[in-house]
Formats: structure tokens, sequence, C-alpha cells
């Protein structure tokens, strides 16, 4: 593997791991939000990931990460009896999201650990990067 490919590679775990906590914080900001029918209520997503490979080598097949895309979650919706609330339907149920706090908050510290796993890959190869250039001194 090429130094370079290095950056290339903690670059696109970075970049998922970003992905990672925007939509944990995005999960996180509709946890205590209602509606008033299952279609509108909010739906925990996850980010979905997969190995890049590579195709022409096979002695160096991972090159990084790659985001296939964002789903939202079947758990179930948590349906509550509020007939005074200004969003109950006509039964008088409200529906809340499917977020679990506890699940959020392990991905969140999940997520900013290895981001900050692949800063420092990032930094390690940069310092040899240079104690390498320097050998020529």
């Amino acid at each position: 593997m090429s130094m370079f490919k290095i950056f290339d590679t903690a670059a696109s775990g970075m970049s998922a791991q970003s992905l990672r906590l925007n939509t944990v914080a995005s999960n996180m900001a509709n946890v205590d939000s209602v509606s008033s029918s299952i279609e509108e209520t909010y739906k925990a997503r996850q980010p979905v990931f997969s190995a890049m490979l590579n195709q022409l080598n096979p002695d160096d097949p991972a090159v990084g990460v790659q985001v296939k895309g964002v789903v939202e979650s079947a758990a179930p919706l948590s349906m509550e009896y509020a007939p005074n609330h200004p969003k109950a339907n006509e039964e008088g149920y409200i529906f809340r999201p499917n977020v679990n706090v506890m699940e959020e908050m392990a991905n969140m510290i999940s997520a900013s650990r290895s981001y900050q796993s692949n800063v420092e890959v990032v930094n390690t190869a940069k310092q040899l990067m240079v104690a390498t250039l320097r050998l020529g001194e």
C-alpha cells in the first residue's frame, strides 16, 4: 500500500463516521417529536457502510469505506393515548419516533472514537513521511 493511499483510506473512514454522527444528531433532535399518524412520524435512521475493494490488486483488497445509503429503522413506533394533545388523531392517540436514546448515545461514542482513530492514522502517517524525508538531511 502506498503512503498516499493511507490518507485516502483514513479520509473515507472519517467521512463515513461524520455521516454517522450526523444521523445520530438527527435522531436525537427528533426523539421528542410527535405526530397524529404512523406515516408522518419520524423514524430513526442508520447509515449503511461497506468496504471499498480494490478490483485491480487482489493482494491489497481494502481501500476504504463506502456509504451505501441511509435506512430507516423497522422498529415499531410508540403509540400513546393522549386525547388532549393537539396532535392526537380521531381515536386520541399520538405517535412517537422509534429512537432509542441509549443506542444513539452508544453510536455517537463509537462514531466519535472511530473518527478520532482515523485522525490518528493520518497524523502518524504524516509524521512517518516527515521522518523519512529527514533521513536525507
